[in-house]
């Protein structure tokens, strides 16, 4: 169990980090590809609507890339690949860095289509009556309608996070020296693999049974308002 703290230490300098920062930014990046991709383009001016049809087509394609290919495989790509492209063209990323956008990224393409489902899922009648007590779209869509799609895509959101700390492990690939790593060359050392990866087994559950608990807490709290029927 010595090598223990070395893998807790791993896991709170890189994994929860590295979690928590890319989820954060991934569902900004989520909440807005799924706005611009259930925009209706029959609405505003011609240059308005062109820009909603641009928009539509770009994050729509971002959304089928991200979801469409290994994880690792976008690691690599940005990491190891970009670097190598012919000048004026190189791109170099830190380890770090480079984890953060693909996870960020990934996390963005995956939870917009939760909360694009989540805000479809909400009755028109919710628009209906923005509408007639005077709101604007915009003040029913952000005081009205994503509200209640946040309470509805807490779950897999919830799960999403869940699944990204765990992913992290992949992060090693890119010379991460996370709690995966930690064990790997540990295990390298003293010759007893089995009980180095249970360990790092252990402390991810550890994590994500924490999670699994909050997650519990924030559901029952958001859905405080509700009866049961």
């Amino acid at each position: 169990m010595d090598s223990l703290p070395a893998i807790l230490e791993a896991g709170l300098r890189y994994t929860i980090p590295l979690s928590v920062i890319s989820f954060i930014i991934g569902i900004i990046i989520a909440v807005i590809t799924a706005l611009v991709r259930i925009s209706n383009v029959k609405k505003g001016s011609t240059f308005t609507r062109l820009l909603k049809i641009i928009g539509k087509a770009f994050f729509s394609f971002y959304v089928w890339l991200f979801r469409g290919t290994p994880l690792i495989v976008q690691m690599f790509i940005l990491f190891y690949g970009l670097p190598r492209l012919p000048a004026p063209y190189t791109v170099e990323f830190g380890a770090f860095s480079a984890a953060v956008i693909v996870f960020s990224l990934n996390v963005g393409a995956y939870a917009s289509e939760t909360i694009r489902a989540a805000i479809l899922s909400i009755s028109k009648g919710q628009w209906e009556a923005g509408y007639a007590i005077g709101m604007t779209h915009t003040t029913v869509l952000f005081r009205v309608i994503l509200p209640q799609a946040a309470r509805v895509s807490l779950p897999p959101l919830s799960n999403s996070f869940i699944g990204l700390i765990k992913d992290t492990s992949l992060a090693f690939s890119i010379t991460i020296v996370e709690m995966f790593s930690v064990g790997q060359q540990i295990a390298a050392r003293t010759y007893e693999p089995m009980v180095l990866y249970c360990e790092v087994a252990v402390v991810y559950l550890v994590f994500c049974s924490i999670l699994n608990v909050g997650q519990y807490y924030l559901e029952k709290r958001t859905s405080r308002y509700i009866k049961n029927t």
